[in-house]
């Protein structure tokens, strides 16, 4: 009986390794390959968003990955420089139920361009610099900010079990839409079930969720 069950943990730890590893492979491959075919993309969003408003063209966050390691997420700019002091003000009109997230639908500190690249997930692109390093992988739980986790309770921390990602199974179900308690439940069960194949298949409900924009603001 013993022999089974050692037989059966190797097995299953043989599994888990070659999954991380392909899926590690492709984050690398497919990556490298976005960034170049989507350089021209780059160029012209960063030329808008210099014409929009004063500030960089890019910025980054602290942001929270797999089990609590701290890592800088790159993203477009798409608020206008004083957003962040400018929340505190905005806190009252929250729309994300659960009181850890921030969302508002018509937030007043998104820029003209801001709107149309969040509207199509067109600001998360730089974060293929994040998968290409290893801080993030492609599919995954989206990565928090510090003072998001530190109001978790133990069990949505286990959200962090895994390395996170661009696009998950709950942005492909209605992004900002869903509260977040349902999110962390969306991304434990991605967690317990997660797969090459898994991966490969949000990846490709990704497509149309980001051209039709629904749920995103």
């Amino acid at each position: 009986m013993e022999n089974i069950l050692a037989r059966r943990w190797i097995l299953t730890n043989t599994r888990k390794n070659d999954n991380r590893n392909a899926k590690r492979a492709f984050d690398i491959v497919a990556s490298a390959a976005i960034l170049i075919m989507l350089s021209p993309l780059f160029l012209l969003v960063a030329l808008l968003i210099r014409l929009d408003s004063k500030g960089p063209v890019c910025f980054y966050q602290n942001r929270v990955g797999k089990r609590g390691r701290l890592f800088k997420m790159y993203k477009f700019r798409s608020m206008y420089m004083d957003a962040e002091q400018r929340k505190a003000t905005l806190m009252m009109q929250n729309e994300m139920t659960g009181g850890v997230l921030f969302k508002m639908k018509d937030d007043p500190r998104v820029t003209r361009v801001g709107r149309l690249i969040r509207k199509y997930s067109i600001d998360e692109l730089p974060q293929l610099w994040n998968v290409l390093n290893g801080d993030m992988s492609l599919v995954g739980p989206r990565p928090p900010l510090p003072v998001e986790v530190e109001q978790y309770t133990p069990y949505q921390r286990r959200r962090l079990a895994v390395t996170p990602g661009i696009t998950c199974i709950w942005q492909v179900s209605g992004r900002s839409q869903i509260p977040f308690q349902k999110q962390v439940e969306l991304d434990l069960q991605y967690i317990a079930n997660q797969s090459f194949w898994y991966d490969m298949a949000l990846l490709v409900k990704t497509v149309p969720a980001v051209l039709k924009a629904h749920g995103a603001y």
